[in-house]
């Protein structure tokens, strides 16, 4: 029986993938499309965990592009910027009631085309 503290390579490799932008995306537009349904309390917690996720994911990945930069370099300042919001918003905490929750959902998902934004703009202009 092995017993080794070295990561599996595919673990390794799945951290240095890119974000998947387009299902970030799509999690974001089911709660800011304005054609958008209102989700029922279930699933506005599945969307709401979902969004954590793809920031947790996301953030990351904008910070690595980011680090890239020259410090002095303008697209950098917004990226870290947009990263310092996301950090605060994770912090937060949803509202008891259901407008509080979506509200807040909302501002996650804000948060996450934020981040695909800046992750789009970082790789294809400096990759």
């Amino acid at each position: 029986m092995s017993h080794g503290t070295a990561r599996p390579a595919a673990t390794a490799e799945a951290e240095h993938l890119p974000p998947d932008l387009a299902t970030m995306r799509a999690t974001a537009r089911r709660l800011l499309a304005d054609d958008a349904e209102p989700p029922s309390p279930e699933e506005l917690e599945t969307l709401t965990l979902t969004l954590r996720g793809h920031m947790m994911v996301a953030i990351p990945a904008v910070e690595i592009a980011a680090s890239r930069l020259p410090e002095d370099d303008v697209p950098r300042a917004c990226a870290l910027a947009c990263i310092g919001e996301a950090r605060m918003r994770l912090r937060l905490e949803p509202g008891r009631t259901l407008p509080a929750g979506m509200a807040h959902a909302q501002r996650l998902a804000r948060s996450v085309n934020a981040l695909a934004d800046h992750c789009e703009n970082l790789s294809s202009t400096h990759d």
